[in-house]
């Protein structure tokens, strides 16, 4: 029997209704629209049954969240939970944020900070603001490039109380292939214990044509066994997964490297997890 999954990190990429930047700079992505329509259509027959909606670094943030809120009131959608985008440096606007998303589906927030100057998470106001989510009950999703993962370490070691989730693996230089600073920021980041890892979007991080089993095992299988079975989500980075692969190649490669673990393991990486880590109500 197949374990049912939960995508922690589907986007939507609504051009027809909103700007974005990011996707003009990757050939496989610009000018395009991918709607729910279109993720349903991509995940179909891989036994996923509810996701949650990871925020596309939209120009307007803001509006993606209330048009995401939107979708989840709809009893015919899988989108069981939404991680928001989010400018924890703002020391003005940040308070009204939480205010606005405080008792919607809002799980958790997140601020990409591999795109900005490594001093935005260090400064006294982005980390203080952080510290307000425990009481709202949100998560933190982190991106860091691997050369910055000592940055992440001294942010979640200040911030100790916040559950903190770190996107795409901690971002292997997997076509690169220099894994020692990667592999000791992992190392470091498990240690705390209020960090998980989420294994998605990493086929992005490869050579053209070398997203496989064999090359991403390596990769998988650090990262769980770092934090271990209890502190390890999946999710798919639809549709950034498009780079150099799919969704369907992303989910069979990820359960094709766990095929040999217990039942127990497999539902904790593909759902119990992501109930747990993120307060999921699935009534």
């Amino acid at each position: 029997m197949t374990v049912k999954t939960i995508d922690t990190h589907q986007h939507l990429v609504e051009t027809r209704r909103f700007s974005y930047q990011w996707p003009k700079r990757i050939e496989v992505l610009a000018g395009q629209a991918f709607t729910y329509a279109d993720y349903l259509a991509a995940s179909a027959g891989m036994d996923i049954d509810r996701t949650l909606f990871m925020e596309a670094d939209c120009d307007d943030w803001q509006a993606e969240t209330n048009m995401v809120l939107e979708m989840v009131d709809d009893p015919a959608t899988m989108i069981s939970g939404v991680i928001a985008n989010a400018r924890p440096e703002d020391e003005d606007g940040f308070d009204a944020w939480l205010d606005r998303v405080d008792g919607t589906a809002v799980v958790g927030l997140r601020r990409i900070l591999h795109e900005t100057t490594d001093d935005v998470s260090q400064t006294a106001i982005f980390r203080s603001n952080l510290k307000k989510l425990t009481a709202r009950n949100l998560t933190f999703d982190i991106n860091f490039l691997a050369r910055q993962l000592p940055i992440a370490v001294d942010l979640v070691q200040d911030c100790e109380n916040v559950q903190f989730i770190l996107d795409h693996c901690g971002v292997p230089n997997i076509e690169g292939g220099d894994d020692a600073v990667w592999q000791e920021g992992i190392k470091a980041l498990s240690r705390c214990p209020n960090v998980a890892c989420k294994i998605s979007g990493i086929t992005a991080y490869c050579a053209p044509g070398q997203a496989s089993i064999a090359t991403l095992r390596p990769y998988i299988e650090y990262c769980i066994e770092s934090f271990g079975w209890d502190r390890v989500v999946w999710g798919s980075d639809w549709p950034v997964c498009n780079i150099n692969s799919s969704l369907k190649e992303w989910m069979t490669i990820s359960k094709a490297v766990v095929a040999h673990e217990d039942r127990a393991n497999q539902e904790r990486l593909f759902r119990s997890n992501a109930v747990r880590i993120y307060g999921l109500d699935l009534s």
